[in-house]
């Protein structure tokens, strides 16, 4: 998990990655973090594709970076995730960031040097 982005060629995960099915969970954490460690750089936490799949998760912000304090792993945070937050509320964003938002993550993925798709 790198959560140092100051250096410029570091990056947060991609925002198409999934764990356990969520989409966007891995992108945000590594902000999430970063953020809390003062290495955000010039990424933005939360940003509104943050403040979206949140909203749709059914979760705040503030939950959230609770979460990422208490629970240091992928797997302890997916795991808060899903025990909280019901499986359409969590296809809901996906669909969302998929359809919606695609453009977003293929634009994420060029300026990051990711082969987009």
């Amino acid at each position: 998990m790198a959560t140092d982005f100051r250096d410029g060629k570091t990056f947060p995960r991609r925002g198409r990655d999934t764990i356990d099915g969520v989409l966007w969970l891995n992108r945000v954490s590594d902000k999430a973090r970063a953020a809390a460690a003062g290495t955000i750089f010039d990424y933005i936490y939360p940003c509104p594709m943050d403040k979206g799949v949140m909203e749709r998760w059914g979760i705040t912000p503030s939950e959230f970076e609770g979460a990422i304090a208490k629970y240091k792993t992928d797997e302890a945070l997916v795991g808060w995730l899903l025990g909280r937050v019901p499986k359409d509320h969590i296809a809901r964003a996906n669909d969302w960031l998929l359809n919606e938002k695609i453009e977003n993550l293929d634009r994420q993925d060029a300026e990051e040097g990711v082969p987009v798709g």
